[in-house]
């Protein structure tokens, strides 16, 4: 019997050895990179260690995601297309996998609602992971400007709208919003901010971008990309931002998008560069370069950009992506490269890291790599910064997102109350003689008129996706929603944007005459739809002869020779006002536009740019007085395209007049109007020499009878300097709410980043001199005036 025990025994232990060493061996062939406890460093080192060449390139190759799925009802498998491009080219990076609009060919019938998106980015990872040798998930990258661009998302105000609420505490709740719609559907990066200067209103993409000046684009990157990102990239609710576009890309000559630019070294530094430096500084992990060159050295292949001045210089740790087909534009627009092989060669070397097409490198940087153009340890550079993300986003534990989750919290009521309300700040009150506004809701008929008062894509700006009727809220519907049935309203479309083909200008005039008010709704549009030719990488093709085809005359590839009103819209415009009735003007659109005849014969005009989804209820809720209107201009609006530059912040010495007109704008930058009135008083201005820094104080007074947002703006002047200096340039500012009669003491503090300038041996410092601050309204509204000296 003991021996019968002792073999048991001995057999158990065997056994237990066995299996010992089975689990051993078991734990030792999980792969480094694929445990979580392990450092992402190693994690990343480890993959590296084991990972082709083929396999590295596709890591860091993003082709277009929308052809990478099919839908078939309710449900969504990954394409041939996509399993063609994983088993081919290793792809580990999609772009726009559920962006729909023309150029995609993703309508509301065949493109992805959020719970079919969560669907389609769930199949793709799954497809991914279980039929690729490493198993890497997919880093799925979506345009995220003012919503992301999909089905059934929020659509909030074009960021020209979101930069005159002059309110960064906004644009981060924005953020916010829009990266858990994305995430949850799938996304891990979202392209935005935009961070271009728009010192050129000809450019097509002036929509895109948050104004000429770089202080309110600097404060307005860091919201977006807090907003984004968040503290936690592994909560499922944050993305990777990606600053847009590297660098100086908003100033084209003649306006053509995507042209050269010309500026200096000193203008690069003090103007162009610090919104990006700002928002790389509050942590944004991901930049985009622009199409353009500067000094005749093109952006993807700029080692002084990439290199030099992002990462040693600001110590940036994300990973740079190239524009659409950008790589490939340097042989083929910038005749740079001889062949395909050198431009992915020429753009590597320099910094960029992931190619935003899936051909710029692919096939080229796999030749270049063999060729010797390019080392290993450079590639897997780049490689290591993709994949740092997706390490760091927690994407190979979690590569799956809730379909029920993203079914039942995207475009929720909370994001659209929060849609209506930047529609309502980034509304601008350009006029309003004898008090006009507000209307009275008591009105017994009301004439809304115009092309812009009831059309849907053209009160949404570009990079936004089809929308369904009833989550678009248009001016007629706002005005309806806001009066009782006791007012008669009368909408009549009038013309069109560019068409003169079907105007009714005496149907309009009719109503109007009948009307104890007119509302008349006019502008542009940057409403893409299917007749309109596109290029390859995303821009319309714009032909003169085709200009009665489409109202778009703003968004990518629309550039303008003229920035009059087209079409016969200012003819309809003076018809209506012949009437002698009273008339607001409300405008939407995406660019300054020629204004003079408006401003000296029309009462009231409101610019709403490209209010959103919630464009509707916001206008009527400025029209009725429901709201005091407070945004401010984050662009000056010119006379003439011949005064162009025509930015605030230009240098001295200070501009005459041209023998035709002055060399004011129309309207400057910073400039709105209120329904009441503020007084500034008692201006203390405290210098402490210690630390470099200024303390601006002064009371603000609500003096009208409405209360009222003020949006204060301190602007800093230099007596003289080692350098030229701009005339003025804007410091910092804040939105100030003040009930009727209110008083509140604000206070500034001017720190050594806010005196510092770039002076002759490019360095950033703060100069010896006299200074002069100025309290303002607007730019050339100057309240208190005070001085300091350094």
């Amino acid at each position: 019997m003991k021996t019968i025990q002792k073999t048991i025994f001995s057999l158990a232990v065997v056994i237990a050895a066995f299996n010992t060493n089975i689990s051993a061996q078991t734990k030792s062939d999980i792969p480094l990179y694929k445990n979580p406890k392990a450092s992402v460093e190693n994690r990343i080192k480890d993959l590296l260690s084991r990972m082709t060449v083929e396999e590295k390139v596709g890591q860091i190759s993003m082709p277009l995601g929308w052809p990478m799925y099919t839908k078939t009802g309710n449900e969504v498998e990954v394409s041939e297309a996509f399993k063609k491009t994983l088993k081919e080219e290793y792809t580990g990076m999609l772009w726009a996998t559920l962006r729909a609009d023309p150029w995609t060919k993703k309508t509301l019938a065949n493109g992805l609602n959020p719970e079919l998106a969560a669907k389609a980015t769930n199949a793709i990872q799954k497809y991914a992971i279980e039929n690729t040798r490493l198993g890497i998930p997919v880093l799925l990258s979506e345009e995220c400007p003012h919503g992301h661009m999909a089905i059934g998302t929020t659509v909030f105000p074009t960021a020209i709208g979101q930069g005159s609420t002059f309110n960064p505490d906004l644009i981060n709740k924005v953020a916010t919003a829009i990266a858990k719609e994305t995430r949850l559907q799938g996304g891990h990066v979202g392209y935005g901010p935009v961070l271009d200067l728009a010192r050129e209103p000809r450019w097509s993409r002036v929509e895109e971008t948050y104004g000429e000046d770089h202080v309110l684009n600097s404060r307005m990157g860091e919201a977006m990309v807090k907003g984004f990102q968040g503290n936690n990239l592994k909560s499922g609710v944050n993305i990777v931002a990606t600053l847009k576009h590297f660098a100086a890309y908003g100033a084209p000559e003649g306006g053509h998008n995507g042209g050269s630019i010309n500026v200096g070294l000193r203008s690069l530094h003090q103007f162009y560069l610090p919104p990006f430096k700002a928002a790389v500084k509050a942590g944004a992990l991901s930049v985009m370069t622009a199409y353009n060159s500067i000094d005749a050295i093109p952006c993807s292949s700029n080692e002084f950009l990439l290199n030099d001045l992002l990462r040693t210089e600001w110590g940036f740790n994300g990973f740079v992506v190239s524009d659409l087909n950008s790589i490939s534009g340097l042989m083929a627009n910038h005749h740079i490269a001889a062949n395909s092989a050198d431009a992915a060669a020429l753009a590597i070397n320099a910094g960029l890291d992931a190619d935003l097409s899936g051909v710029g490198y692919g096939k080229a940087l796999r030749d270049a790599v063999k060729a010797g153009k390019v080392s290993t340890k450079t590639l897997d550079t780049a490689v290591s910064r993709v994949l740092r993300i997706k390490f760091n986003m927690g994407l190979f534990e979690n590569p799956y997102v809730n379909v029920e989750t993203a079914k039942n919290n995207v475009r929720t009521k909370e994001n659209i109350d929060l849609a209506r309300q930047v529609a309502r700040e980034s509304i601008v009150l350009l006029k309003n003689n004898d008090h006009l506004l507000p209307l009275s809701k008591s009105l017994k008929n009301i004439a809304v008129l115009g092309p812009n008062a009831d059309n849907i894509y053209n009160q949404l700006g570009d990079y936004t996706a089809p929308q369904t009727e009833e989550n678009i809220v248009t001016v007629l519907e706002g005005i309806k929603n806001k009066l009782s049935s006791a007012t008669k309203i009368n909408y009549v479309k009038g013309c069109s944007i560019r068409d003169t083909t079907n105007s009714n200008i005496e149907e309009a005039v009719s109503a109007a005459k009948k009307a104890d008010a007119v509302v008349i709704v006019l502008g542009g549009s940057s409403a893409r739809d299917f007749k309109t030719e596109y290029i390859e990488t995303g821009a319309a093709k714009v032909s003169a002869a085709a200009s009665g085809m489409s109202d778009m005359e703003s968004g990518e590839g629309y550039d303008r020779a003229t920035l009059d009103l087209l079409g016969d819209q200012l003819k309809l415009l003076k018809a209506v006002v012949k009437t002698g009735k009273p008339v607001v003007l409300v405008l939407i659109k995406g660019r300054p536009l020629n204004l003079n005849w408006a401003e000296a014969n029309v009462s009231a005009i409101l610019d709403a740019w490209y209010p959103g989804q919630e464009g509707g209820n916001a206008i009527a809720d400025v029209l009725f007085g429901d709201y005091n209107p407070a945004g401010r201009l984050p662009i000056s609006v010119p006379k003439s395209v011949g005064q162009l530059p025509v930015y605030y912040n230009s240098r001295f010495p200070e501009k005459h007049d041209y023998i035709e007109v002055d060399a004011k704008p129309l309207y400057s930058f910073g400039y709105g109007l209120s329904y009441t009135t503020f007084d500034y008083q008692n201006l203390i201005v405290e210098n402490n020499p210690s630390n470099q820094s200024v303390k601006v104080s002064f009371d603000l007074k609500n003096s009208g009878t409405n209360d009222g947002e003020e949006v204060v703006q301190l602007y800093l002047k230099s007596k003289t300097s080692s350098v030229v200096l701009p005339m003025k340039q804007l410091k910092q500012f804040k939105r100030v709410f003040l009930k009727s009669g209110e008083q509140k003491t604000l206070t500034f503090t001017l720190t050594k980043d806010d005196l510092e300038i770039y002076n002759q041996k490019s360095k950033w410092v703060v100069e010896h001199g006299t200074y002069e601050l100025m309290v303002s309204a607007s730019s050339d509204d100057v309240r208190l005036k005070g001085k300091i000296d350094l």
